[in-house]
């Protein structure tokens, strides 16, 4: 009896008419290959190239591929490879640590464009898959659903709306140290020498991050609570006084509050080893997302953003990896509508690669 294998829900069609593998009514003669899809992906995902300017780019080259007809081939490849998205959001949820942030999605909408949102979760080094999750708007729903079977650690910023992601599980909330390190540089003219000393600390903090970083987390935890703790002691005598020496408007103020409100989160750290002393790491890939959306302006609808989500996760991953993008997506599109399923794990990046990695070399 044959394996169970996956079959992909779509065959890949123009804009218009639905073509036999990708020829276009208008072009029988070419037709559509998975190095050509890849290149499309990588460009739009990887090199933040919208769409419009890859269209002028085959122009130039004689090739006719309008910006509707390459969204249509996004969504066909991102409905193939979703299952492999789906088994790494749950490899993510297994984290012990789950970095996340999030920023602001234009989608059109009637007349105009409403703020959707895309999230990103970063899953620590045993499950190490960056995975983007779009959403219509930036309620705690989201990153809820999401989370839905961690229990662990969710790294992020300050935003309310986590609150009601960790309420009623075991979830341990941890802050971000270079978030309030941005915030006393912002009010620095205002108070230049609480910003001195602030900033002062933080660094040493960082110093000894430096210190641990190749340490074990349980060893980094002992080098934390014997060098990190005492800094952390000083800089609450600190805050609570500059507080008392600031009127509540004052552009300092905002700082500190934040830093006192948020102490718990700040100082988790130095309760587990594994947790990073800021959230860099998912800051960093939400970079990717603002510069796409600074070229492309918005998504067309809410496929638009899965497309995006599921895409952009696939690249940044390879990125994480050290990934060629256009050759992974290459060759999965040429092996994956014929795979059986339980051949699936082998094609995430990470795995890809070592598996890969001694015909790589032998080229």
């Amino acid at each position: 009896m044959s394996p169970l294998r996956w079959r992909p829900p779509v065959r890949f069609r123009c804009a218009g008419d639905v073509g036999i593998r990708g020829e276009c009514s208008d072009s029988p003669s070419d037709k559509l290959g998975p190095g050509l899809l890849a290149y499309i992906v990588t460009s739009k995902f990887s090199d933040d190239l919208p769409l419009y300017r890859l269209e002028d780019i085959f122009a130039r080259q004689g090739f006719e591929i309008s910006r509707a007809t390459q969204s249509v081939w996004c969504g066909d490849v991102a409905d193939l490879v979703e299952p492999l998205y789906e088994s790494m959001a749950e490899r993510v949820r297994a984290s012990h640590v789950v970095a996340t942030d999030d920023t602001i999605m234009p989608m059109l909408n009637t007349g105009k464009t409403s703020n959707a949102r895309m999230w990103v979760y970063v899953g620590d080094d045993a499950h190490p898959y960056n995975v983007f999750d779009f959403t219509l708007n930036r309620g705690r729903d989201g990153p809820k659903y999401f989370l839905r079977e961690n229990n662990q650690v969710l790294l992020a910023e300050a935003y309310g709306g986590y609150n009601g992601v960790v309420a009623g599980n075991q979830i341990t909330r941890a802050g971000c140290w270079a978030h309030w390190r941005r915030k006393v540089i912002d009010a620095e003219k205002a108070a230049p020498e609480i910003a001195r000393e602030g900033i002062e600390m933080v660094r040493a903090l960082y110093a000894v991050e430096k210190q641990a970083a190749d340490l074990s987390a349980e060893k980094r935890l002992e080098v934390r609570q014997k060098q990190s703790a005492p800094v952390l002691a000083q800089l609450r005598e600190k805050l609570l006084i500059w507080k008392e020496q600031l009127l509540p408007k004052h552009p300092m103020a905002e700082a500190i509050n934040y830093a006192l409100s948020q102490w718990q989160e700040l100082t988790a750290f130095c309760v587990d080893g594994a947790v990073p002393v800021d959230n860099n790491v998912s800051e960093r890939e939400m970079k990717r997302v603002v510069l796409n959306r600074k070229n492309s302006l918005f998504v067309g609808n809410a496929r638009g953003g899965r497309t995006a989500a599921i895409l952009a996760s696939l690249t940044s991953t390879c990125h994480r990896h050290d990934v060629d993008p256009q050759l992974y997506i290459t060759q999965l599109l040429v092996n994956l509508p014929s795979m059986p399923i339980s051949h699936f794990a082998t094609w995430l990046p990470d795995l890809w690669k070592k598996h890969q990695a001694p015909t790589l070399s032998a080229q």
